[in-house]
């Protein structure tokens, strides 16, 4: 799927601009409903556990996610862009 757009290069550009976890909050606060955030922070936590080997149902459990959005997580973990195995990889690297 290519979602390419002038729009959306100046989105992550001005995300990439955002300089500490404040300003993340702020942004996105005023660009996102609560839920949108949430989710988005579900998928992430489901990619991070589906990484570390966790199974379906305990991820389900502890993310409070369907089992449908474990999936879709898995499909783009697996045959995606590897932007959640990126993402993980640089978060591993603060730990």
């Amino acid at each position: 799927m290519n979602i390419r757009s002038e729009s959306i290069d100046k989105l992550f550009k001005t995300i990439l601009k955002l300089e500490n976890i404040e300003e993340c909050y702020d942004f996105f606060g005023d660009l996102c409903t609560i839920k949108e955030i949430q989710d988005m922070a579900q998928r992430l936590d489901t990619a991070i556990l589906l990484n570390e080997g966790l199974n379906y149902q305990t991820i389900s459990k502890e993310v409070g996610v369907s089992t449908a959005t474990i999936s879709r997580v898995s499909k783009c973990l697996n045959y995606g862009n590897d932007g959640y195995k990126k993402a993980i990889e640089r978060l591993a690297e603060d730990d």
